[in-house]
């Protein structure tokens, strides 16, 4: 006997409701607590059908992880659905009320009628979750730098604005410990050039020196730097400099740990693509999970939402179109960082950029057709599980 579970995941409990083949209650719909006694319950309810049960759950926040890990190590067979996709299906219905019953028998008839056509290999959804968790926690981590990075500079507009100039970058090593010595312009005109030498050879490993010492104390002589925010400057600088390479060094732990969890998966291939390294793909497989989700490309660059939005009403349709930017928001990030990577480095994709470039396309219209065609090689790699071979 088929039966069909659909379970509404909720932060305190879940709304359970189990349909036999032809879409019928087998009992009425019922609640289980979020914890292991409502775990215990739920199977001890779907014992008498073990034979072939299938759930169906959405991806709910995390709340719905417990349940997943519960119900496939027990066995079942397990469907992490799309909001989306049960909402639409609940659409073309005629039960328009909106409660965790209806929802929960909702959930099992779209399981029913096999829209949940795919289950992900239980062994691999929990890689597929920590590529997922870590890359987007390494993503909040590199937002942080940034913000980091900006405070700087402000802070240096006020009180030193001709530093930004003396280096190639204000947040090389050797900058960043000269921060840490002084910050306003008053204070670098009056530190002791042999000293101010010492620190520029000793952080940089001896690329710089007296003539960069120089000319740091000679734009610090001329600035036009306020004086009286000294004390201030001087105690956010400390703080953020040592901010900054602290969020360095956790990227960097970030980076091992993703690196270290791509090499576990079998047949990995997307950094044979020119432009995506291990972080990269990390980023990605979280991001795509199990491939056999998406029957056709279309369907992945929609989930990626580098999908164009057109615009239509009437007899008007507009002439330009931008990027829906509906789908996954990090998945769209890891596109972009490799589309740019990638025009550098693959001749092909390099001439696709100067041709559209030279036919008086912007920038960011042609590096987001160049995130379709790393989608398109990304989408076959995967389906075929074999490495790149460009053309």
């Amino acid at each position: 006997m088929s039966v069909y579970v659909g379970i509404d995941v909720a932060k305190r409990q879940h709304r359970i409701a189990v349909l036999d083949a032809s879409g019928e209650l087998l009992q009425k719909p019922f609640s289980i607590t979020n914890d292991m006694a409502g775990m215990n319950q739920l199977q001890d309810t779907l014992s008498p059908w073990s034979d072939h049960v299938e759930i169906g759950l959405e991806a709910t926040g995390h709340y719905w992880l417990a349940l997943f890990e519960n119900l496939t190590r027990a066995g079942y067979t397990v469907h992490v659905l799309n909001p989306l996709q049960v909402n639409a299906y609940q659409r073309s219905g005629i039960r328009k009320r909106k409660n965790d019953t209806v929802d929960a028998i909702w959930i099992a008839d779209f399981v029913r009628i096999g829209g949940a056509r795919h289950t992900t290999d239980p062994t691999m959804m929990p890689i597929y979750m920590q590529l997922r968790q870590l890359s987007r926690f390494r993503f909040s981590l590199v937002e942080q730098i940034g913000d980091a990075k900006r405070r700087i500079l402000s802070l240096l507009d006020r009180a030193f604005p001709e530093y930004e100039s003396i280096f190639s970058s204000v947040f090389l090593l050797s900058s960043r410990q000269l921060l840490t010595e002084a910050v306003t312009a008053q204070e670098f005109a009056d530190f002791d050039l042999d000293e101010l030498t010492q620190i520029l050879k000793t952080a940089s490993r001896g690329r710089l020196g007296r003539a960069k010492a120089e000319q740091l104390q000679q734009a610090a002589k001329q600035s036009i730097g306020v004086t009286f925010l000294a004390d201030a400057c001087r105690i956010q600088m400390g703080c953020l400099i040592a901010q900054l390479a602290f969020l360095i060094q956790q990227v960097s732990e970030i980076d091992d740990a993703l690196t270290e969890l791509v090499d576990t998966l079998p047949d990995q291939y997307l950094t044979t693509i020119p432009g995506i390294g291990s972080v990269t793909a990390a980023s990605i497989l979280g991001e795509i999970g199990d491939i056999q989700r998406f029957n056709t490309l279309k369907q992945l660059v929609a989930y990626a939402g580098i999908d164009p939005a057109v615009y239509q009403s009437g007899q008007f349709e507009a002439k330009q179109t931008r990027m829906s930017k509906r789908g996954s928001p990090y998945l769209r990030y890891s596109l972009w960082m490799a589309a740019t990577v990638a025009r550098m480095h693959d001749p092909e994709l390099k001439a696709y950029y100067q041709k559209r470039r030279n036919q008086g396309k912007a920038h960011g219209t042609v590096t987001g057709a160049l995130c379709r065609k790393l989608l398109a090689r990304i989408f076959v790699i995967l389906r075929d599980q074999r490495p790149y071979e460009p053309c």
